[in-house]
């Protein structure tokens, strides 16, 4: 961790005195009326795992951490944690901590006194309880901090104090709600690997919300892709990236290219796909003879403006965009609008320039079963 001394990770693993636990959702419901919020909902996190819900806005994944939480009652189904049903018990009574998406900081209490708030609301001395918080500061890296207001620090420094009051319990099971959304795109990186480094190091169950692709396949072990009150795929992040069970996950995990193929045949575990005057061999997932729908990633696709490297599919770039460390393109071509991203180039292909479009298997294609 960037911002942890390495005696505080050194002595990490010593300071976490309980067992992490593991959440299970048994066909978990939550109706709000007439408005179904969580869908029938079954999945588990195993103890010292880091498990992100992810997906858009109102597809029910805040709503499932608040049940973990206990801070909103499941309506069907039964929730465990540590093999122990905790479906119908108050928050207060769940050994778990949560960091919002606001921090929710007492803005009157000093960086010691927050983090020591829990503690000394269930009774701690304030003593020991100024003591548990001084630990957990010097695990997030802000020793010397705690006499200052929130209002003092930076959105990076308010973030670890939430975390560090989240954490001074020590509860079986830590949550984060959209716990970067309010930093900078830089410190939002940098964060979210202090987070990764602090739950392995503790060896943290973490249920993490979010609605940023990359945020999740940076900081998971495993994602829960969340649609219309469902659960739409499963997996670790390689898995959903390389192999999206529909179309939504493929559009929705990172960028891709929703192109029309067409299977030709078969053999074993392969399949040849046509896409226009391009034909590769593919997984083939379930998928028969016929037409077929893949996600092609953006850097699966190759530009080569030497007339001399045409290959059967050509187009026109019609525009790029130089961002540094890669070149965005959007190409027109006869089998469909290309998104196309290139790496170590230095010069941009100019808008208007005819293109042969290759497409590299290996690099990030796959066929969407069921399409």
């Amino acid at each position: 961790m960037s911002t942890v001394s390495s005696l505080a990770l050194a002595g990490a693993s010593k300071t976490s005195k309980k067992e992490a636990a593991s959440v299970e959702f048994r066909n978990v419901t939550k109706r709000y009326g007439r408005v179904v919020a969580v869908d029938d909902v079954s999945f588990s996190i195993a103890a010292g795992e880091l498990v992100t819900l992810l997906g858009p806005s109102g597809c029910g994944k805040t709503t499932t951490l608040r049940m973990i939480a206990g801070l909103e009652m499941a309506s069907e189904g039964q929730i465990l944690i540590g093999n122990r049903d905790v479906t119908h018990l108050s928050a207060a009574d769940r050994d778990v901590s949560m960091v919002f998406q606001s921090y929710a900081l007492f803005p009157h209490m000093s960086v010691l006194e927050n983090v020591a708030y829990g503690p000394t609301v269930q009774g701690i001395s304030k003593k020991e309880a100024y003591a548990m918080a001084m630990e957990k500061l010097a695990l997030v890296g802000l020793s010397g901090l705690e006499k200052r207001a929130p209002s003092e620090l930076s959105g990076g420094q308010q973030q670890r104090v939430a975390v560090a009051r989240a954490l001074v319990l020590e509860p079986q099971v830590l949550l984060f709600d959209e716990p970067l959304s309010n930093l900078d795109a830089k410190l939002r990186r940098r964060v979210r690997e202090d987070i990764r480094e602090l739950q392995q190091s503790l060896n943290l169950t973490v249920a993490y919300v979010t609605h940023d692709q990359e945020e999740a396949l940076a900081v998971s072990d495993r994602i829960i892709v969340m649609s219309n009150a469902r659960i739409a795929q499963t997996g670790t992040p390689r898995e959903l990236y390389e192999e999206p069970a529909d179309l939504f996950v493929a559009d929705f995990i990172g960028d891709a290219n929703i192109l029309d193929g067409v299977v030709l045949d078969q053999e074993g575990s392969k399949a040849r796909v046509r896409i226009g005057g391009i034909t590769l061999n593919l997984p083939h997932r379930g998928a028969s003879a016929g037409p077929v729908k893949l996600a092609v990633r953006p850097d699966a696709i190759v530009l080569n403006e030497d007339p001399s490297k045409s290959t059967a599919v050509s187009g026109v770039v019609k525009k790029a965009s130089y961002l540094g460390t890669q070149i965005e393109y959007e190409v027109d071509s006869p089998v469909g609008n290309l998104f196309v991203v290139q790496y170590s180039r230095k010069e941009p292909i100019a808008p208007g320039t005819p293109v042969s479009i290759d497409i590299m298997e290996h690099r990030g294609v796959a066929l969407i079963p069921g399409s």
